[in-house]
């Protein structure tokens, strides 16, 4: 299968699925009828050539195959009669793009916030287990069972396709998947390339669509602002073989001028809105990386400020570690380590790579060349990703 084709999947599989549930429900079986048909397509396109319409032939397949599998299903319960009466569960929403309205059917009360973004992942942003139990830090089997039974608490709530009245308080779990799936697009956990540009464009677009349907909420802006600036730095992250370039050492002048003031308006209207939230925090401290005109005139002690007041407002362990680079670059190494070793026995970083990472460049920083090689060489057997192996390794062997 080409990369052209996994693309064009990847981007109609939510739809897909949407439109399956919006029309007849039966999330969790829909959802594996879907794989069917994008394993289908998969088979048959490279040698029949794509469909005119691709999205209606693997609704076609999928709807197939989800009758098979009900009718299985129902036969074992003696209810065959049933499918004979499906009806519509409603037409799609003033023109909402039906993956928006599958993302808040993912983030249904009746599951917790981990399955909430777990199911999200895995059914619009196409994620694989593998890559979500990495972003929860959690082993592959676990987050197996824990898709399964949120498609099954799905099934079970009944929840019809449409816009939920309560989607103000699904929010908050609908913007952390958005972002996660930015994340794994932005800085792939896994495989041979540094970044996997379909999954950050995907994460952008539905965070479009969340600000286009609210407009009024600062978070919901600031996230988007976060994504766009974060993006921003993009084609100077990595060099001509793919290799990963440090913040730093970049070329700014290949940084993408139009993301950065989009991003810098979004953020500057929102933070007067308030209240001010974790992603408006962020993005501002995005923004100030973007405006320095090289990495020495940064303005460090400002990034400082505003990561102590986003730590006040999150627990997140990757949050307390940028703190400590931010801390380091501004007070220097000696202040970083010190505050490192507050935070090196949290459980959920003590086997992240980032954390070695952040150690081996404290220990450079500070003169302490055999000390930053050993981290290096520990940072480097930790990550799964290809061009993060080979940048640590580099930064080892220049040492």
């Amino acid at each position: 299968m080409t990369v052209a084709l996994g693309e064009l999947l990847r981007e109609l599989a939510p739809q897909v699925l949407g439109a399956l549930v919006r029309r007849y429900g039966h999330f969790d079986t829909a959802e594996d009828a879907v794989q069917e048909a994008l394993l289908a397509a998969a088979e048959q396109w490279p040698v029949d050539g794509v469909p005119d319409s691709p999205r209606g032939w693997l609704i076609t397949v999928a709807s197939r195959r989800l009758t098979d599998l009900l009718r299985r299903e129902q036969a074992r319960q003696r209810r065959e009669d049933r499918v004979a009466h499906w009806a519509p569960q409603g037409e799609p929403v003033g023109g909402a793009d039906d993956t928006l309205v599958l993302l808040f059917l993912c983030c249904h009360p009746a599951l917790s916030p981990a399955s909430q973004i777990a199911l999200t992942l895995r059914a619009v942003g196409g994620l694989t287990t593998a890559e979500i139990a990495r972003a929860f830090l959690v082993p592959e089997a676990t987050m197996t069972r824990r898709i399964s039974r949120a498609k099954a608490s799905v099934k079970e709530s009944g929840a019809r396709f449409t816009l939920p009245a309560d989607r103000e308080e699904r929010l908050g779990a609908v913007l952390k998947v958005v972002y996660l799936i930015f994340n794994e697009g932005y800085a792939s956990t896994t495989g041979s390339s540094l970044q996997r540009v379909e999954l950050a464009a995907e994460g952008i677009r539905l965070a479009r669509m969340l600000h286009r349907l609210l407009p009024a909420d600062p978070e919901v802006a600031g996230l988007l602002a976060l994504m766009l600036l974060t993006d921003a730095r993009r084609p100077a992250r990595t060099g001509p073989l793919g290799e990963l370039v440090p913040m730093a050492e970049q070329d700014r002048s290949l940084w993408i001028p139009e993301l950065i003031r989009e991003g810098v308006e979004l953020i500057t209207a929102a933070l007067p809105r308030g209240p001010v939230g974790p992603y408006q925090l962020q993005a501002a401290i995005a923004a100030v990386h973007d405006e320095s005109p090289s990495g020495e005139e940064t303005d460090w002690p400002q990034i400082v400020a505003l990561y102590e007041v986003l730590l006040q407002l999150t627990d997140n362990p990757m949050v307390a570690l940028n703190h400590v680079v931010a801390v380091a670059m501004a007070r220097g190494p000696d202040a970083g380590l010190a505050l490192l070793g507050e935070i090196e026995d949290d459980e959920h970083l003590a086997k992240d790579h980032r954390l070695a990472a952040v150690r081996a460049h404290l220990l450079e920083m500070s003169g302490d060349a055999a000390g930053a090689r050993e981290a290096y060489e520990e940072a480097a057997s930790r990550t799964t990703s290809l061009p993060q192996q080979r940048y640590l390794h580099s930064r080892a062997s220049r040492l």
